[in-house]
């Protein structure tokens, strides 16, 4: 490794760090704002899409920006998708109306699908295995501190300045993220011109899109947007497997998703997607409903898991030559079950320390298993279909978490709607209760009862889920990436090329 290749992959990795905390924190800092932005442009009608237009444009397009990674090399695609992302960011803090934020923020998606898988690429292509899992790690810490800070941030923009800063404080980020890449990332120009799969990426897109619509109404079975959204899914399924089937350079190779420890890597992390989702939306409403804690201390019990998770990911990558990335992947998934009966055998006089302690697991299992599962996915693929092959990865998660919002919701919705010998509860009864801490009526915790069976049910789907990542990640094969292959890599390694 020449000394100035290694001179400037501290400089790589801080603009990976700057075009990443942009998507991170957007994640989190638009749900403090939404309530001013609502009252100032109206339509309360469409306040989830500004949500699930930014889910459904990231999930989509994550996998075609992970190819055009490989074909065109990582620059001028990180570039591309920094430079949509801080376009749809000054729209966004210009909209004059809902429908338009919705369209930013689908534009902003599209931005993150292309800066998140991208940005791991290229950290695989500077940093042999030996190196990655600490910078992976940095990388998760970057994820824990947004989801703390980015509410904070939200508030305080909300409170001094007009809610179009939490959009524009982007632009300076991106700017300098987009400098570093230009003055520092250098790889070898691809060799051929490359062959676009245009109409599997049309098919794979339109696949995802009508699947999350129907996701996003799931609740409400005989929507004609949920029966719509799964038509389009099926037919948009079938026209993609015949175009992938006899296009020359496919969008998505069948063979390579379909290797044994990339298939359980991503099936595993799309478990984990779901997992982290339940837990995300139902544990404050256990804290806040059952166990009658304020909203900083179910915010605290939650919060458990970005510092598990940073944790984890850390001591995966300080143990990946001694141990092998096998063992800190299923060594890591056996917190998780761990974790979910914590839950499962939480009670309305358990203490939240106890949630805590659930979360901590759960996050540091989560940890473990995030960066080992995807650097064991870089490291087995050629370096030409890394992008595809990180993507996938990231693909994976996204939609395991919308999965689990549908899942959970329609496991808590079952619940409040036949617990043995109580009456359904409505969502006014219960947000009545989630309010109210102080003295309750008996009809207050009949309510509360009804609460506690359905959330009860919830954690225990959560458990069965966990103990599915773990066995999913017990296929990996123990040779797929063994200690001394990644103690060899360390000398071996070319960075910048790709």
């Amino acid at each position: 490794m020449s000394a100035t290749r290694n001179s400037v992959r501290p400089l790589i990795v801080a603009s990976v760090m700057a075009a990443t905390s942009m998507v991170a924190i957007e994640a989190t800092i638009i749900s403090t704002a939404m309530p001013q932005i609502v009252a100032q442009l109206g339509g309360l009608n469409l306040y989830s899409w500004v949500f699930s237009a930014f889910l459904l444009a990231q999930t989509a397009m994550t996998v075609v920006f992970g190819k055009l990674a490989d074909l065109y090399g990582r620059k001028p695609v990180i570039l591309v998708g920094i430079a949509v992302f801080l376009i749809a960011s000054l729209g966004g803090g210009l909209a004059w109306s809902m429908p338009a934020m919705i369209a930013f923020r689908l534009l902003q998606g599209v931005g993150a699908a292309c800066i998140q898988p991208v940005s791991l690429v290229i950290i695989a292509d500077y940093y042999p295995i030996s190196e990655r899992g600490k910078v992976q790690g940095w990388l998760a810490s970057v994820w824990a501190i947004s989801a703390v800070l980015g509410p904070m941030l939200g508030g305080l923009i909300i409170r001094d300045l007009s809610w179009a800063w939490i959009f524009w404080i982007n632009i300076p980020i991106g700017l300098l993220a987009a400098a570093g890449f230009v003055a520092y990332l250098h790889e070898d120009a691809p060799r051929q011109r490359p062959s676009i799969d245009v109409m599997g990426a049309v098919f794979f897109t339109i696949a995802v899109a009508g699947l999350m619509i129907a996701l996003t109404d799931a609740n409400a079975f005989t929507d004609t947007h949920v029966w719509g959204g799964i038509l389009v899914c099926a037919v948009a399924v079938v026209l993609f497997v015949w175009q992938e089937r006899r296009a020359k350079d496919p969008m998505i190779s069948f063979a390579l998703w379909s290797r044994r420890p990339i298939a359980a890597a991503n099936a595993a992390t799309l478990l984990s997607g779901m997992v982290l989702m339940g837990l995300t939306t139902f544990l404050p409403m256990y804290a806040q409903g059952v166990l009658r804690q304020t909203p900083v201390v179910a915010g605290m019990a939650l919060t458990m898991i970005m510092v598990g998770w940073p944790i984890g990911a850390t001591f995966a990558a300080k143990t990946f030559t001694r141990f092998g990335l096998r063992r800190i992947l299923v060594g890591g998934s056996l917190l998780m079950p761990l974790g979910g009966l914590v839950f499962a055998l939480l009670g309305p006089s358990s203490s939240p320390l106890l949630a805590g302690f659930g979360s901590l697991l759960m996050g540091f299992s989560m940890g473990t298993g995030s960066v080992s599962a995807l650097v064991l996915i870089q490291e087995i693929v050629d370096p030409s279909q890394r992008g595809s092959a990180t993507a996938s990865n990231i693909f994976s998660r996204n939609l395991g978490s919308t999965l689990g919002a549908t899942l959970f919701g329609a496991v808590l919705n079952f619940g409040l709607t036949h617990s043995s010998g109580l009456a359904p509860v409505t969502s006014d009864q219960l947000r009545h209760v989630l309010e109210d801490r102080g003295v309750s009526s008996v009809a207050d915790e009949a309510i509360r009862a009804v609460l506690q069976h359905s959330l009860h049910l919830t954690f225990l789907s959560i458990l069965a889920i966990s103990i599915g990542v773990m066995l999913l990640l017990l296929l990996v094969p123990t040779n797929a990436v063994d200690s001394r292959s990644i103690k060899r890599d360390k000398s071996e390694f070319v960075p910048g090329g790709h």
